[in-house]
């Protein structure tokens, strides 16, 4: 789920930066939009609604969702994304945890946040941080949002929202994951 505001004429987006020990020293390439696998059956809009709630620690804001497609990631992962309008102060951030056998061949498993940080980034600084495959999410945002960038042609004068009706998770459901995150 990407979540944008406006300010003062500029398309921002929150990011994340990728928690765990693989990410540390990383900065370009190493931020990314709230996302997850989705659970058996489970529709996409209804997994990246939880799983924004599960990585940020708070439920997204309400508003109308837009659609933006799905991509093929590096590692061949398939991500459906969706964005909606919203504000989120980067003091609130309560993040959902991941184990990893830490460091490696040790034994010992380790609980590391999903996501360390967060941060908002104009759309040209956003595409250097986030995760390469991820970029493409953030060109399809600024061509259906007036204040994207012009170098994207947008596919439309104003956002697409989703036709089905769109419910918040209410309750927060958040745990530890037991697979190594991953770009």
């Amino acid at each position: 789920m990407v979540l944008f505001r406006e300010r003062e004429g500029t398309l921002q987006l929150l990011l994340g930066h990728m928690g765990g020990p693989y990410w540390t020293r990383k900065d370009e390439g190493a931020w990314s939009i709230p996302k997850g696998e989705l659970s058996e059956g489970e529709d996409a809009l209804a997994g990246a609604l939880r799983e924004y709630t599960e990585e940020l620690g708070h439920a997204p804001p309400d508003g109308p969702v837009i659609e933006l497609g799905e991509i093929r990631q590096r590692a061949g992962k398939q991500l459906v994304a969706f964005a909606v309008e919203g504000d989120f102060d980067s003091g609130q951030l309560d993040p959902g945890t991941f184990e990893l056998e830490w460091p490696p061949h040790s034994g010992r498993r380790q609980a590391f946040p999903e996501i360390d940080s967060v941060a908002w980034f104009d759309l040209a600084t956003a595409k250097r941080k986030i995760v390469q495959g991820q970029a493409a999410l953030l060109n399809r945002l600024a061509g259906r949002h007036p204040s994207g960038d012009a170098s994207s042609p947008p596919s439309s004068t104003s956002p697409i929202a989703l036709t089905r009706p769109c419910t918040w998770p209410s309750s927060k459901r958040r745990g530890n994951r037991s697979s190594e995150r991953s770009g």
